[in-house]
């Protein structure tokens, strides 16, 4: 499985191919020695890992990473969390990493992008979004993330039922689940604008400030 890729696009021969594998399994944490094993005798953290070396042995410049941690115990996530940056030091890669785990994000991203129901509606650099995130759907995501603060308990929800992807409401998509909503969002989809350096968002409230 792991090699290949690396064969069909001319990276390894079959000759090599054992060596590469061997390599890219070193690589992602594994020993060579699990090259021959089935895949019901990996756990869940093996077989990611065995996903990073399939994705490593095609020598990618761009790894598009869906969920890649979210099936996993918060013990083995931090360990692949810690493979991805040492991944991305040693090999130069860059990552498009898919997540609804804002605190995964935070510790792995450079930039974030938020979308809700297909539409981006807020954009910037980790430590400005995480500051000082503009769009109502990003503070009732940041708010509802756990804090170690006893003079805060409060836990408010987001309001409502997601819509359907299928036919989503008019004008801005949230409106219906935003507690700041007004007529104009209802029948307007707001534009994506630069709320201040490097930072875009999608909300009529900007145009009111």
């Amino acid at each position: 499985m792991v090699g290949e890729g690396a064969l069909l696009h001319g990276l390894t021969d079959r000759k090599g191919a054992d060596d590469y594998v061997s390599a890219q399994l070193q690589r992602a944490g594994l020993s060579p020695q699990m090259r021959q094993r089935y895949p019901h005798q990996f756990s869940g953290g093996q077989r990611q890992r065995i996903g990073i070396a399939r994705a490593l042995a095609v020598q990618p410049e761009l790894l598009v990473c869906d969920e890649s941690v979210a099936a996993l115990d918060v013990s083995i996530q931090a360990q692949i969390l810690n493979l991805f940056m040492d991944l991305r030091d040693e090999l130069g890669l860059t990552y498009l990493f898919i997540s609804h785990d804002l605190g995964v994000v935070e510790h792995l991203c450079d930039r974030v992008v938020v979308m809700y129901l297909g539409r981006v509606v807020e954009t910037a650099s980790v430590d400005d979004l995480f500051a000082r995130g503009n769009h109502p759907y990003t503070q009732a995501l940041l708010a509802q993330i756990p804090r170690f603060d006893i003079r805060s308990t409060r836990y408010d929800a987001i309001k409502g039922e997601i819509p359907s992807p299928l036919n989503p409401p008019a004008g801005c998509h949230f409106h219906p689940r935003c507690p700041h909503a007004m007529a104009r969002c209802r029948e307007e989809a707001p534009a994506l604008r630069e709320v201040s350096s490097n930072h875009r968002s999608a909300c009529h409230l900007n145009d009111q400030n």
